[in-house]
């Protein structure tokens, strides 16, 4: 196996748990909210995204290509719209601003984080 096919089976075999990760993690953390005025702010959404745009950026880096930056915010995807879309009583990610913000989020980070890394292509 030449250099660029190791690369690439190591950053996805690095991909499927960072987005593992990013999805727990993400889900856990994007229902924080900061209490200002009277509006409550979703600061856990947004800080789940960088969590996620900082996994992306660290593989695209390290990997050297645009697959697992793809692959992890693909995978991240899946899983918040799987958890966004059970049953009711059963749903970890609510229909509110703060599940908006944390599902349709990571598809406009992901597309940014893709854009980024095109600069650490070999």
């Amino acid at each position: 196996m030449n250099r660029g096919a190791a690369g690439r089976a190591g950053g996805l075999a690095a991909a499927l748990p960072a987005a593992l990760f990013a999805a727990l993690a993400g889900t856990a953390l994007h229902r924080q909210e900061l209490p200002a005025t009277g509006a409550a702010l979703p600061l856990g959404a947004v800080a789940a995204l960088l969590l996620l745009a900082s996994l992306q950026l660290f593989l695209g880096a390290a990997f050297r290509t645009l697959i697992p930056t793809a692959v992890c915010g693909a995978g991240c995807y899946v899983l918040a719209g799987w958890w966004s879309g059970m049953e009711p009583g059963k749903r970890l990610i609510a229909g509110d601003l703060a599940g908006m913000i944390w599902v349709y989020g990571i598809v406009a980070v992901t597309v940014v984080m893709l854009v980024w890394c095109r600069r650490y292509r070999r």
